[in-house]
């Protein structure tokens, strides 16, 4: 038996994997209960991401697999509040370099507040966001004034919006360089493509891939588990179930202006302090949305977080 630190690559349920990256070379392992106990208020005491320190056998099976024994301090984590009733939030992945979001315009449609929510938390764990606008051989010729459209509103914001298609390969050289030598997170709502993206990545790997769904247009859960996947020019990428609810947690409502980067360059012109941004005269916020600094479609964005307080759906 041997005690060594490695990096969290699948969560299976009670199961995980492990490697010690950047080494390619997974072995099981179970979660001893103590560490789960001292989970605290998450659904997931472990996530993919996670460096752990281990009791390991000499050679790991899944009959005889290591045991975690302790969880390393996170550099940061992307959680979300959970479904789970009974607990507060599902942390969806650790120590990350880079969150890249990925949506469609159609098949499915994008939700700009959804994707706002997945951009305020990356913004409030201090995890940079790009956004992958995927599926562009479907509809880019026929919605170029829609394409256009999308990329102003979130250009206007700060964010890079990269346009890809795995079908095709449009972008995904310029996706497989920005991820090159990181860990990077694959988001987004079910159906936009995030496992064929990973299969254009590196078309060794061998992701679940599905089809929409033509009665609603809405995708179906392909992948099932976090996972992490290692990329051929370096760097890891991470591939998650598609999200269908993404509530925040760990915000005061006042700090939500803070993590929506136009609005807060804005607020600086702010006649009052502290400004809601909804009502108060002199509101550099409203005045920025008047003269089209910012999107009025991130504005609505922000006022409806300040009105939910359960997910959004």
């Amino acid at each position: 038996m041997k005690t060594l630190e490695a990096t969290v690559v699948k969560n299976a349920g009670s199961r995980f994997y492990l490697s010690e990256l950047p080494q390619w070379d997974l072995f099981p392992a179970v979660l001893r209960g103590k560490v789960r106990l001292d989970a605290g208020t998450s659904t997931n005491p472990v996530a993919v991401g996670d460096r752990v320190v281990c009791e390991c056998p000499d050679s790991p099976s899944e009959q005889d697999p290591a045991v975690i024994t302790e969880i390393l301090d996170r550099r940061n984590c992307l959680m979300r509040k959970s479904t789970n009733l009974s607990r507060q939030s599902h942390v969806i992945a650790t120590n990350l370099d880079r969150a890249v979001i990925v949506v469609s315009l159609y098949f499915p449609e994008v939700k700009l507040p959804f994707l706002d929510r997945e951009l305020v938390c990356c913004g409030m764990y201090g995890i940079p966001a790009t956004i992958v606008l995927n599926k562009v051989d479907l509809y880019a010729a026929q919605a170029q004034d829609q394409v256009e459209a999308f990329e102003d509103i979130y250009a206007k914001a700060g964010y890079t919006v990269i346009r890809t298609s795995a079908k095709s390969g449009e972008g995904i050289d310029a996706l497989r360089e920005l991820c090159r030598d990181n860990l990077c997170l694959l988001s987004g709502e079910s159906g936009v493509g995030k496992s064929s993206i990973v299969k254009a990545l590196n078309p060794e790997l061998a992701p679940k891939v599905g089809n929409i769904s033509t009665a609603h247009l809405q995708g179906k859960h392909t992948t099932s588990l976090y996972e992490m996947y290692p990329l051929k020019e370096g760097g890891f990428i991470i591939d998650t179930p598609g999200l269908r609810g993404f509530g925040l947690v760990g915000v005061e409502k006042e700090e939500i202006y803070t993590y929506f980067p136009e609005m807060l360059k804005a607020s600086e012109n702010c006649r009052f302090t502290p400004c809601s941004h909804t009502h108060e005269p002199g509101c550099g916020v409203k005045a920025a949305v008047d003269e089209g600094l910012i999107a009025p479609e991130r504005y609505n964005s922000y006022l409806g977080m300040l009105e939910e307080d359960t997910k959004f759906r």
